[in-house]
């Protein structure tokens, strides 16, 4: 039989591997972020000599599930749509995708269960073809559960970057005798900006 040997160790590792699901909110749902499966199921991998690679191929992820004594494979490729996220640019759109698909993925390969009530079909529809404003609101929201404000620093009032952000809004040409809106957009690349922070910022435009 063709990759017995792996197929034998994946079975005895889904036989120990725990549920995973801690309380994380994503939209609607509870999921694991993709650092707490690792840290979890690594130990056990290892005791059954399993590993895996997860690699960015063309268009998708291909997630690659490997038996280290007998050398012997799996692999699945998963396509990974474009999307635009809400005050993200393209590369981080595509590496929010790269997140949320790397943790389904891994999940399914090895069997795992890491998700309640899942809603996946929030990232899979394009919002660049639809008008439907539930639609928009999903992929919205959606952010909180890529993960994305670890890409993200948040800006509160007088913490250490108010400063700087004030300085950057009065003096730095990209940003100076330009539009509140022009600014906090270029802002929202670095900093996550909320509506009431910005109105914040505002009293300090020159």
């Amino acid at each position: 039989m063709e990759n017995k040997n792996i197929y034998k160790a994946l079975a005895d590792f889904q036989q120990e591997v725990p549920v995973l699901l801690k309380g994380t909110d994503g939209y609607g749902y509870k999921y694991v972020k993709l650092e707490h499966i690792i840290a979890q199921i690594n130990p056990i991998l290892k005791k059954h000599k399993l590993g895996f690679t997860q690699l960015c191929e063309g268009n998708g992820l291909k997630t690659i599930v490997f038996h280290t004594s007998s050398g012997e494979q799996i692999s699945s490729h998963t396509y990974i749509p474009e999307c635009d996220m809400k005050g993200m640019n393209k590369f981080q759109s595509y590496g929010a995708g790269i997140t949320y698909f790397r943790r389904y993925a891994l999940s399914s390969m090895l069997g795992i269960i890491a998700d309640a009530d899942t809603d996946a079909k929030a990232y899979t529809i394009n919002p660049m073809k639809t008008k439907n404003a539930k639609t928009k609101k999903i992929m919205n929201d959606l952010i909180d559960d890529l993960d994305l404000q670890a890409t993200k620093l948040p800006l509160k009032e007088n913490d250490e970057n108010w400063d700087k952000v004030i300085k950057y809004m009065n003096s730095h040409p990209d940003a100076k005798g330009k539009s509140m809106d022009k600014i906090v957009k270029n802002l929202q690349e670095k900093y996550i900006i909320t509506s009431s922070v910005k109105k914040k910022l505002t009293t300090h435009l020159l």
